[in-house]
């Protein structure tokens, strides 16, 4: 128990464990108002007994010191409490939103390799269900546990200054409990795991299944039929309902311990009353004391079971920051004009890259020219967008270089080394935010005017300004609510906002229809002027004008040259180019 809550101490940033550690102080303090109760409850019995048997004169000052010793301990309870509820609130949702963000900032440096390994639904998992889940149940287990641990002992502390015998006696049925309750800590342990599993593989379920929802609707694959969606739902079903299975009889045997804890006390009192060893008032204080003695401990118990949550979440959290981040602290250099250098922007020097075995890119050496245009082309899957991740440092080559300006991209601070980079996609990824706001990705304060010139130069700016709200229309996810040649030019206008100079065009016209073609090809020319342009792309009419054309097949370099020239060879270039007229003229 003590293990999983030291854990999540160091789990926390220096700011939060402050809040936490200051709050087991206050709870100290809390406890101690909560243990003056039985003082109040002693003062007054014996007052009362006092004045019932032997006699005494009942005096007032006993029910204003009574009353007072009960204030003190109200009020400091109360104040104590809402101390501690508040740091241990703030600290437990503040670490878990903190350890999001530096989540998120972690991935942006690991190799996309990771990416390709890990699924969708487990990132997604860790930093949605798993933080929530820790925000949610460190703030609860650690307030509950910890305080009825710490209620308990003080209580117990102070029962030896009535009585040391049934001290003793309470003293035994909190380690009874404690007993019982690590039975139930263990009862949870392999099911806390499952859960978590289970939760990772239902978020990445459903997300595949809602992604890919135009095929579940084409195929019919909905209801019954979804059978793996429906699977994943009900393992997780399952493991909920084990899991309280698991903790509900253990429970309830926790929670008669300590019943049975108390009325030990109850008739263990009442002997020593009988057979004359213990005055009538101590007896009827610890009669008392027997049904407050348990209450917060019971309560705290029944949380403990969560403990396991907590250390399971955080061990996944710290998996994922642990990963090993690719090197980014290079120095922020400066992109010069090439004419001072080697004749080339980028440079890649007999470059190898691997995905684990595999070796996707082999012995590639390539100059790309500033202001120049290079065409990347070949058959699917022969390396070509992996070849251009290697050249912005997605992922960091096994072998050889790559170099900016005479300079290794190694030696870039990963942040400086993408300022020199826009990226068009085929597939685009617009936020749930306005559409101005997904412009100005790159350049977050950047003006109004700003946002709507980029727009108009990506051809963007008359549909958008078509839409109810203008730039201030917010998308849905992903773009959802655009079509495809819009989601494109506003990926383009984004990236005419960042005025990079080198862009990269990974088939950024191959899914666009023909009505979309030309304002998209216009809004490619606005975006590539005076820049340096990588693209991957099938048309013939967007290669055949490049500077030079490369055909990369089983990750090697099989072609390069001029649109003639490749065609007059008759090899791989020629045969894709005949391929596409022959597509071209097909008509219906």
């Amino acid at each position: 128990m003590f293990g999983t809550l030291i854990k999540f101490f160091k789990f926390c940033d220096e700011e939060n464990r402050k809040k936490f550690t200051g709050s087991i102080f206050v709870g100290i303090l809390n406890s101690l108002f909560m243990a003056f109760r039985i003082a109040a409850v002693a003062v007054m019995l014996r007052g009362v007994i006092g004045t019932a048997i032997q006699g005494q004169p009942f005096e007032t000052k006993t029910i204003w010191l009574s009353f007072g010793i009960m204030c003190v301990s109200i009020i400091g309870g109360i104040i104590t409490r809402k101390v501690t509820a508040m740091w241990q609130c703030e600290g437990g949702y503040r670490t878990c939103a903190k350890k999001r963000i530096e989540i998120a900032e972690h991935l942006r440096y690991l190799p996309m390799g990771y990416f390709n390994e890990n699924s969708l639904g487990e990132i997604t998992s860790v930093t949605t269900n798993t933080m929530e889940s820790v925000g949610d149940v460190a703030t609860r287990a650690v307030m509950m546990v910890f305080q009825g641990l710490l209620d308990t002992s003080l209580i117990i502390v102070m029962l030896f200054f009535f009585d040391w015998r049934i001290a003793l006696v309470a003293l035994a049925g909190f380690g009874l409990f404690e007993f019982v309750n690590l039975f139930m800590r263990l009862a949870v342990k392999n099911v806390s795991a499952d859960k978590i599993r289970d939760d990772a593989a239902e978020i990445g379920k459903v997300l595949e299944y809602i992604q890919g929802i135009a095929e579940v609707k084409a195929y019919n694959l909905v209801g019954k039929r979804s059978r793996e969606l429906n699977d994943v739902i009900n393992r997780r079903k399952k493991t909920l309902v084990k899991m309280e299975m698991r903790c509900i009889p253990v429970s309830n045997i926790q929670s008669l311990v300590a019943k049975l804890s108390g009325v030990a006390m109850m008739i263990t009192s009442l002997y020593f009353y009988l057979a004359g060893s213990m005055a009538l008032a101590d007896c009827a204080t610890m009669l008392v004391c027997s049904f407050m003695l348990f209450n917060a401990l019971e309560a705290g118990g029944n949380y403990s079971a969560l403990l396991r949550t907590i250390d399971l979440g955080v061990t996944k959290a710290s998996k994922i920051l642990a990963l090993p981040t690719m090197d980014i602290e290079g120095k922020d250099n400066t992109v010069v004009s090439t004419d001072s250098t080697n004749g080339a922007l980028i440079q890649a020097n007999a470059i190898d890259f691997a995905y684990d075995k595999r070796k996707i890119i082999d012995n590639i050496s390539l100059s790309i020219p500033e202001h120049s245009t290079t065409a990347i082309v070949g058959p699917s899957g022969g390396g070509k967008t992996t070849f251009c991740h290697l050249l912005a440092r997605f992922w960091d080559v096994d072998k050889g270089t790559v170099t900016l300006d005479g300079k290794d991209v190694r030696d870039y601070s990963m942040d400086n080394l993408m300022k020199n980079y826009s990226f068009v996609f085929q597939n685009v990824y617009l936020f749930h935010d306005t559409i101005a706001n997904n412009i100005r990705f790159g350049q977050p304060e950047a003006p109004m005017e700003k946002v709507i010139a980029a727009a108009k130069k990506a051809c963007c700016h008359d549909f958008i300004s078509q839409l109810p709200n203008g730039y201030d229309t917010v998308i849905g996810e992903g773009g959802a609510s655009l079509s495809g040649g819009e989601r494109q030019r506003i990926s383009i206008a984004r990236a005419i906002m960042k005025d990079s100079p080198i862009i990269i065009l990974d088939e950024a016209t191959a899914n666009v229809d023909p009505e979309n073609e030309r304002d998209l090809m216009k809004a490619i020319e606005e975006l590539t002027r005076e820049k340096t342009v990588i693209m991957i792309a099938h048309r013939l009419k967007t290669v055949r004008n490049a500077d030079q054309i490369v055909v990369i097949d089983k990750g090697r370099i099989a072609e390069q040259g001029k649109h003639d020239e490749l065609v007059a060879k008759g090899g791989i270039y020629a045969r894709f180019i005949d391929s596409r007229k022959e597509a071209v003229s097909w008509k219906l």
